[in-house]
């Protein structure tokens, strides 16, 4: 089975961050299930749990006329801070399926 590997970028926040997320803040997500924020940083529970469910799709090759496919931005859901985020595919790899649950 092949996933992609995927990073997670703070793109740009329209409103004032007052989770302290900064402009260039992101997380990866390898390995089909691993996430990893970088040494001191944080990332927003609230930005997280906007981006989570989006992340299995992309992981995924889709359609190309699929929504999903050609879209990769998402809002964190609160109206003060509108934190944009970009979903990037950073590489793809080989996954045995009997290695997962």
């Amino acid at each position: 089975m092949k996933l992609y590997d995927l990073r997670v970028t703070v793109e740009r926040i329209e409103g004032r961050s007052v989770c302290g997320l900064e402009v260039g803040d992101y997380f990866e997500l390898t390995e089909s299930s691993r996430v990893r924020i970088p040494a001191g940083r944080h990332f927003c529970l609230y930005a997280l749990q906007s981006v989570l469910p989006l992340l299995p799709a992309k992981q995924r090759q889709l359609p190309s006329n699929d929504w999903l496919e050609q879209e990769s931005l998402v809002c964190c859901p609160d109206p003060e801070e509108r934190v944009v985020m970009r979903i990037e595919r950073t590489g793809e790899r080989v996954l045995r399926t009997e290695d997962l649950t």
